[in-house]
């Protein structure tokens, strides 16, 4: 605490410029708990453009330098996945708290890996899960709370059928299937699934195009998850996500994305994605309600949520590594 006896700022910093990490990098700018005085990316093309709007902001294209001359305690690593755990093992063997966006790693081996690094209350490391400070998703994980165990869990998430051509071989089942998994581990209190199944559809040149997936767990509890590339050039650019849930007598569903603002012209607009606004001045939505969460986590305020602890990670990647082997097994080789 400074002299008044408020917390002091922790200062903070992004590792990879990607869509998300350019987010961070401009919600932790706007918030009053973070003080943002590093960002390391691969390109100084990147660090150029993100200089405009961050100039006081100090670029690095190493990693290690970055370490080294930033004053950064805490950092938030936002690049590729196949860079995830050699990144986030660095900043934890320097004394770093690290927010990792998921998945911890492409492989389940890799991911443990970090494990003598990590506290044993995950207080170093928090998995980046948005979902959990969703306010729809929070509204019903209340619900599910008050009102009992749930029957049913049916998950969709589709996005652009772009994604083929633009990102080739990456999987439905890791890049957007993932955060549902995530949802329905927080639903079920992290209780373990006893059966798995899983189906891909593939395009002409074999990617993996639709991933349906099923849970079900020992109490009776069945979960659908579909996860797919898809939607045409018409709908909203970043596709549409949609939750159902039934229990005893009652369901609720919840439609995060797009959000419910439409605006038309010559053609119809989506202008808001998710829940996050960066351009306010003071950031709101999920992200920004998960930075906030981070910096409580990194001064000792608050634990790390359930669903993000390392812990949590380590079961959502075993359950996908479960789900893809089921997958391979049922139709690895069909072709649409």
């Amino acid at each position: 605490m400074n002299r008044s006896g408020s917390v002091e700022p922790v200062k903070t910093g992004v590792v990879g410029l990607g869509r998300f990490g350019r987010l961070h990098a401009l919600t932790l700018a706007g918030l009053a708990e973070a003080e943002l005085v590093a960002i390391v990316a691969r390109r100084q093309e990147s660090l150029d453009r993100i200089h405009t709007e961050l100039p006081e902001v100090s670029g690095y294209l190493e990693l290690t330098q970055a370490i080294e001359k930033s004053e950064a305690e805490a950092w938030v690593v936002a690049c590729s996945t196949e860079d995830h755990v050699p990144v986030t093992r660095a900043l934890l063997q320097a004394g770093k708290s690290v927010l990792l966006e998921k998945p911890i790693a492409n492989r389940l081996s890799e991911a443990e890996t970090l494990a003598p690094l990590i506290n044993d209350d995950s207080s170093n490391l928090m998995l980046g899960h948005i979902v959990l400070f969703n306010s729809e998703f929070k509204q019903l994980r209340e619900e599910v709370s008050r009102r009992g165990r749930l029957n049913l869990i049916d998950c969709v998430r589709h996005r652009p059928a772009t994604i083929v051509t633009d990102f080739p071989g990456e999987n439905p089942l890791f890049a957007a299937m993932i955060h549902d998994l995530y949802s329905a581990q927080v639903l079920m209190d992290c209780e373990e699934p006893n059966q798995f199944t899983c189906q891909f559809h593939r395009t002409k040149e074999g990617h993996v195009d639709v991933a349906l997936a099923q849970l079900q767990w020992p109490s009776g509890t069945l979960a659908s998850f579909k996860a797919s590339y898809l939607t045409p050039r018409g709908m909203a650019p970043r596709g549409f996500d949609r939750m159902e849930v039934f229990g005893e007598g009652w369901a609720a569903r919840i439609l995060p994305n797009p959000r419910p603002v439409e605006v038309w012209d010559e053609q119809a607009h989506w202008p808001m994605a998710l829940e996050i606004r960066t351009d306010s001045g003071v950031p709101s939505g999920m992200m920004a309600e998960e930075l906030r969460c981070f910096c409580r986590v990194v001064r000792g305020q608050n634990p790390v949520p359930a669903g993000a602890t390392y812990c949590d990670a380590l079961q959502v990647q075993r359950w996908m590594n479960r789900l893809e082997s089921a997958g391979d097994i049922s139709n690895g080789t069909q072709h649409g």
